[in-house]
């Protein structure tokens, strides 16, 4: 299991930024969640996704990033 997850919404543009951000970062592998899909992840992210979250630390990397942001994010110790 991934330790990075990116919340996004169904029929996000910006998760589909989001996305293509993370391929130039050549971001490891994450898990995609929906936040459509729980109630509780659609109050927390509702407004804010996409989000990535480090699983092992709980940090989160809110939208708008760049390649660079990301590489710093993931370039931080846990």
């Amino acid at each position: 299991m991934p330790d990075l997850i990116l919340y996004q919404r169904d029929y996000c543009h910006l998760c589909d930024l989001a996305l293509a951000v993370l391929a130039e970062a050549q971001a490891p592998d994450f898990d995609s969640v929906w936040v459509d899909d729980a109630e509780a992840l659609a109050q927390r992210y509702g407004t804010r996704v996409p989000v990535l979250r480090d699983a092992r630390d709980g940090r989160e990397l809110d939208w708008p990033f760049d390649p660079a942001a990301v590489r710093a994010f993931l370039a931080a110790p846990p």
